[in-house]
């Protein structure tokens, strides 16, 4: 319990439990944990080895991040971290299902993770503050962006240009990149909201807003999907798309945006569809990918489509699937894998823990207490679910497949360090809301 001053007076203030973020913490270890035992028995007909090993470092880990929370963030939403963790274990468990070594290497990832989040819990203590930094969060996300197209640093995988190696270490710095545009947007729309949402500039009998409003966030947003283009990168092109429009439109609440989005989708898709080598190929990989012309690189879809098919309603069983032979099986497809072994509705589930992150994500952006943070929790939020849309839906050949990685499911440390950021990020959020309307009533209080 502790006391906060407002004015002349005092109230004790009890620090909130959370009970349910560790007993919800405990019924994710509990299926991960069951998920993992049940895949090793349908594989090799066996417990798996070093099983303790493997609960007590989940345990252990996911305890450093509950504790961190606790001392740094203690009204912090209690639901993001359990759903964060439960996903990442069904990842896990698929990854240590087709490849250990993999698995070993994600076990890494999962503990840089939670020390990122302690990190950013202990020295982002404000997200407000960040603000601040408007111009330097937008050059440092370019500079990591263009980093893959420095010669001897960037690497070309499967068409696109987008990892950095440097000695035995490689990473995909777009996945830092992405944070920082989205407070970088977050920051110009916040300061900008009114000039964006009022028209007052005269086109013959209508009124616009004012076209040098919108021109510095263009050139930024413009030369961000250059860079992207020019590494071949047609997923985060993509994300990045989505969260411009989208935070426009939330942010003045003006269809008109909503429709130059569309029409600017629609040209930019025509030219790159017909002009970048790419682009083309996954289109023509989408439409027909039974094509013999184009089976040698759309396998990997009509294997997955395959191992979804094989999965019907409650699938072929953990440990008993046959998805080994589709290319990227833990990274690009892990979706179809937990769709073959979990079913149809292992979908839901993992469909439905995403909706809930999302939804907390929005709930928390509802509560923040200044544009800036409430942008900012939008921005942060929409690019995780965007991300998981993109990908379910390449998967299931709703949209052109993009090979973006699904959130906290797919290997790679790049992808999952990040992702574990916005989830501390979020948290913050929550706790400074949480704070700010206690505040308030306490300040009422005392006034009255």
């Amino acid at each position: 319990m502790t006391n906060v001053p407002y004015g002349d007076s005092q109230r004790t203030v009890t620090k909130p439990s959370r009970s349910t973020e560790l007993g919800l913490m405990a019924l994710a270890w509990i299926i991960t944990t069951a998920f993992y035992v049940l895949a090793s028995l349908g594989s090799r007909g066996h417990m798996p080895p070093r099983i303790w090993l493997f609960l007590t470092s989940i345990v252990v880990i996911s305890l450093g991040m509950h504790f961190a929370i606790r001392h740094y963030a203690p009204n912090a939403s209690q639901v993001l971290l359990p759903i964060a963790t439960l996903l990442n274990g069904i990842g896990y468990v698929e990854i240590a299902r087709w490849n250990p070594t993999n698995a070993s290497y994600q076990a890494l990832w999962f503990l840089l993770s939670a020390v990122a989040v302690v990190a950013t819990l202990k020295f982002v203590r404000h997200v407000r503050d960040l603000d601040r930094y408007r111009y330097l969060t937008l050059a440092a996300a370019i500079l990591l962006m263009l980093l893959p197209l420095v010669p001897h640093f960037g690497e070309d995988i499967n068409g696109a240009r987008l990892w950095v190696v440097v000695g035995p270490v490689s990473f995909q710095p777009i996945e830092l990149a992405k944070i920082l545009l989205a407070f970088f947007f977050a920051s110009y729309f916040a300061s900008n909201r009114q000039l964006l949402s009022t028209p007052t500039q005269r086109i013959g009998p209508k009124l616009i807003v004012p076209p040098r409003t919108l021109f510095p966030i263009l050139v930024a947003w413009g030369f961000s999907l250059a860079i992207l283009g020019a590494e071949n990168d047609i997923g985060f092109a993509l994300l990045l798309f989505a969260l411009f429009i989208s935070l426009l439109w939330v942010t003045t609440g003006l269809k008109t945006y909503v429709i130059l989005g569309m029409g600017l989708f629609v040209g930019g898709a025509f030219v790159a569809a017909n002009y970048f080598t790419q682009i083309h190929s996954r289109v023509a990989f989408w439409l027909d990918p039974w094509s013999a012309a184009h089976w040698a690189i759309s396998d990997q879809l009509g294997l997955g489509w395959f191992s979804l098919a094989a999965g019907g309603i409650t699938g072929t069983g953990l440990g008993l699937g046959q998805s080994g032979n589709i290319p990227f099986i833990t990274s690009d497809m892990i979706f179809a894998a937990v769709g073959e072994e979990l079913g149809f509705l292992g979908i839901i589930l993992v469909l439905c823990l995403f909706m809930a992150f999302v939804g907390e994500g929005f709930h928390i952006a509802q509560r923040a207490h200044s544009d800036f943070v409430r942008l900012a929790a939008t921005a942060l939020t929409a690019t995780m679910g965007f991300q998981a849309f993109f990908i379910t839906a390449g998967v299931l050949r709703i949209l052109p497949f993009t090979g973006i990685t699904l959130p906290f499911m797919a290997y790679g440390g790049s992808s999952l360090i990040a992702n574990y950021i916005i989830v501390a990020i979020l948290l913050r959020i929550s706790d400074e809301n949480a704070l700010d309307s206690r505040g308030g009533q306490v300040l009422d209080l005392a006034m009255t």
